[in-house]
C-alpha cells in the first residue's frame, strides 16, 4: 500500500554550521551561496518541482536574516517557526509536528546539496514509501558517490531496502544525504526539548520500520569551508541541484 506523494515538508535550519566558521559568523549557514544560489535555495527549489505545497522552516541562528530571505521567495509556501532554543534534528521536528498534518512527510536538511540523476531524488523516495511498512525512509548515498566526505558511513542497505547501522569499529557503504520521509507516529514516546533523529532510527530499525534508498547521483558535503569550495568546483556557479 502506498501512501498519498507528501505535500508538506520540514526544513531543518535552526543549526549553528560551527565547523564553517569564519563563514558563518554573520550569515547562517543555509545563507552561504554554493553554484549561484544559498544552500536553501538549493533544497526548496527541489521540494517546489516535487510539488511540494507547503514547507515548515525551523529558524534560530541569526533567525532574522534567514527569514528575510525566505520572505522573497513565491513557492513552495513558507511557514516559519522561531525556536527558543536549540532543539537538535529530533526535537525540531517533534515541536513542528502540530503543523505538519496526520499523514508522512519530507525533512529536508537546509544545508545539504546533491546532483540528480535520472528521477529527482525527492520523487523516487515519494514514489518508494510504503506507509503499511515504514515509519522513516532514509535517502542514503553510496560512499563512492559522495564528495568531500571522508567519513566511515552511516548505514549498510540491504536489497529489500530495510537499513543497518555501521559497526561500532567498522565501516558502512551508505551515507545518510539529509534528505528523507518520515510518518508522525514516529514520533511517539519520544522525549521533550533538544534529541536527534538518530534515537527515533534506532528505535524504528528495532522495529523492522527503518528503511532506506540509494541516491543515483553525486552528493556533496558541505559541512566545511573545504567542502564549500570542493562543491564550488563541481557544480560550478551557475548550476542548479
Amino acid at each position: 500500500m502506498t501512501a498519498p506523494h507528501p505535500r508538506i515538508a520540514m526544513m531543518l535550519a535552526a543549526g549553528r554550521g560551527k565547523r564553517m566558521r569564519a563563514l558563518t559568523e554573520t550569515r547562517p549557514k543555509p545563507l552561504i551561496a554554493v553554484a549561484g544560489k544559498p544552500l536553501i535555495d538549493h533544497g526548496l527549489d527541489a521540494l517546489a518541482e516535487a510539488r511540494v505545497a507547503r514547507v515548515v522552516v525551523n529558524l534560530w541562528y541569526h533567525a532574522d536574516m534567514l527569514a528575510a530571505h525566505l520572505a522573497t521567495r513565491a513557492r513552495p509556501a513558507i511557514e516559519l517557526l522561531r525556536e527558543r532554543e536549540l532543539l537538535e534534528t529530533g526535537g525540531g521536528v517533534a515541536n513542528a509536528l502540530p503543523r505538519l498534518g496526520a499523514d508522512a512527510f519530507f525533512v529536508v536538511n537546509s544545508d545539504v546539496l546533491w546532483r540528480e540523476a535520472g528521477r529527482p531524488a525527492l520523487v523516487r523516495l515519494a514514489e518508494a514509501w510504503r506507509d503499511e511498512a515504514m515509519d522513516a525512509l532514509l535517502l542514503v548515498a553510496p560512499r563512492a558517490r559522495t564528495v568531500g566526505y571522508d567519513g566511515r558511513g552511516d548505514f549498510d542497505l540491504d536489497s529489500q531496502g530495510r537499513l543497518s547501522r555501521r559497526p561500532p569499529a567498522g565501516v558502512a557503504g551508505q551515507v545518510f544525504t539529509g534528505l528523507q520521509i518520515l510518518h508522525p507516529r514516529l514520533f511517539a514516546g519520544a522525549p521533550e526539548g533538544a534529541f536527534s533523529l538518530n534515537l527515533l532510527y534506532d528505535r524504528a530499525l528495532a522495529a523492522g520500520r527503518l528503511y532506506g534508498i540509494g541516491h543515483a547521483g553525486e552528493w556533496f558535503h558541505v559541512g566545511t569551508p573545504e567542502g564549500r569550495d570542493e562543491a564550488e568546483r563541481r557544480l560550478g556557479p551557475a548550476s542548479g541541484v
